[in-house]
């Protein structure tokens, strides 16, 4: 199966975070990263099926001000507390319907590229000084980070871009390039930091870190100059042990193993 019949496999719902629950205990190191306080107001773009995160921003942080905002109402049917609880505001719109211009913290779980596009400008024109967005494994477009706790990552506007990949990968991992030792230290940190469970953790961590890897080595930004044994060895594990074939994610030219 190649990685696209793959992804192609996977309900939407999964792959955007809509339907995936998080545990409360993640939420709280987000909020504890972002430092989420009573003087906030909490927006929750897309939370799905998390309500969870709403009750602990405003029962625990005493965020002034809770929204989760959701533009699919199927989600909303398993949020009858929220809809009853005054202190939690439930918004059924789409994000670029819903005023953000008084969120001082919003929390984006970060997957759609074009989406990504259309909500820095959204931002760019509403957000006040100092507001925070927290995105989960990579900042808004080219936004350069303010905080990185991998995998959070926290964005304060006004917003700095970097003026190329490798200055926005040094602002993420540290240094302006990845080798196949951080990526795979990165999806251990993935997993370990989202409590993924030990049944799938072992896969999650081979596939993640496969996945960072080769996308860095498509934007010639890999340490390596040519393909790692490490890559060709998992490369070789997901397509024998797990039917996934990466071969059609390597759209660098210079793929050769040298």
């Amino acid at each position: 199966m190649k990685i696209n019949e793959f992804i192609d496999n996977i309900p939407p719902e999964i792959i955007s975070g809509e339907n995936i629950s998080i545990s409360s205990n993640v939420f709280r190191k987000i909020f504890s990263f972002s430092q989420l306080s009573p003087n906030d107001i909490f927006y929750y773009l897309n939370f799905g099926n998390n309500y969870n995160a709403l009750h602990i921003a405003k029962k625990e942080f005493n965020a002034k001000e809770v929204y989760g905002i959701h533009g699919r109402k199927e989600f909303l049917g398993n949020h009858e507390e929220g809809i009853q609880n005054p202190a939690i505001n439930i918004i059924n719109k789409k994000i670029n319907e819903v005023d953000l211009s008084k969120a001082t913290v919003i929390l984006y779980w970060l997957t759609d590229i074009n989406q990504s596009s259309d909500l820095v400008l959204k931002f760019e024109k509403e957000l006040k000084r100092d507001a925070r967005v927290v995105t989960l494994f990579s900042p808004l477009g080219m936004v350069l980070p303010s905080r990185v706790d991998f995998p959070f990552i926290l964005s304060k506007y006004p917003f700095y871009y970097a003026t190329n990949i490798r200055e926005q990968i040094q602002a993420i991992y540290g240094k302006s390039c990845v080798d196949f030792t951080t990526s795979w230290m990165l999806a251990e940190k993935y997993v370990k930091e989202m409590e993924i469970d030990n049944t799938y953790s072992r896969f999650t961590i081979i596939l993640l870190s496969m996945i960072l890897w080769i996308n860095s080595w498509n934007l010639k930004v890999t340490c390596e100059e040519s393909i790692p044994p490490p890559v060709e060895s998992y490369e070789g594990i997901l397509r024998m042990f797990f039917n996934i074939d990466l071969k059609d994610m390597f759209v660098r030219r210079d793929t050769e193993k040298t």
